[in-house]
């Protein structure tokens, strides 16, 4: 199932929201402008590889800034079109609403601390591991959890994908984002039993950011229900 809009009503530019999709983009296209070597060593320095914070937080000579940092830049970085692609889209459709209602600034707060958190619990899950773990996804999960507390009852137009057929239909966000997470659970227990079924997807990010966003967003003021604009 693809979001292709929000029915929710909103009144303001998410101009955050359109700033995260512009920062994204402009990290992936400095991707691909560099060698395939050199992108990978850009990777690994600034993607979240947990073997690294690991040796910064058990080795006083290495400066734990290296092992910290990347759980902030990793959320900058993505590992090809579908992964940008996607990302970007799902945000701007639970983005612009979120944005709208809890304020600009309030926003970026709960989307880099779900980030944050993300990238951390993902580390956790794969303690020691050389494998970097890249994209915006937990921070992503985080303003989808939000978007489910702040609007229960809001309808998603969906493409639904039936053999050669695609058709769109109206889903509650309860249905369509519950049914997101309980995919994300399945498959993070999964890859607890079996490491290499995960298919390189971080399902604990998801994870992470998705619980992170619920009790974030309960603390947060919000703004009252805003008249129509699409």
């Amino acid at each position: 199932m693809i979001p292709l809009k929000s029915l929710t009503p909103r009144s303001t530019i998410p101009v955050i929201t359109l700033l995260l999709i512009a920062v994204n983009v402009v990290v992936f296209f400095n991707q691909l402008s560099m060698s395939p070597r050199m992108e990978q060593s850009f990777v690994m320095q600034y993607g979240m590889v947990p073997a690294h914070l690991q040796v910064a937080l058990t080795n006083p000579r290495v400066p734990l800034a290296s092992g910290v940092i990347p759980l902030f830049t990793s959320m900058f970085l993505h590992g090809g079109w579908l992964h940008i692609l996607g990302n970007m889209w799902f945000l701007w459709v639970f983005g612009a609403s979120v944005e709208d209602r809890l304020g600009h600034l309030p926003y970026l707060f709960l989307y880099l601390v779900c980030g944050l958190g993300a990238g951390l619990a993902q580390t956790i899950v794969q303690w020691g591991s050389q494998v970097p773990s890249i994209g915006a996804s937990g921070a992503i999960s985080g303003v989808m959890a939000a978007y489910l507390v702040l609007f229960p009852g809001a309808q998603i137009l969906t493409l639904v994908p039936l053999l050669i057929i695609f058709f769109t239909v109206r889903l509650p966000a309860l249905l369509f984002i519950g049914y997101w997470f309980l995919l994300q659970l399945v498959s993070g227990l999964n890859s607890l039993q079996m490491p290499g079924a995960g298919g390189g997807v971080g399902w604990w990010a998801h994870i992470g950011g998705c619980i992170l966003g619920i009790l974030l967003v309960a603390a947060i003021p919000r703004r009252p229900p805003a008249p129509s604009y699409y």
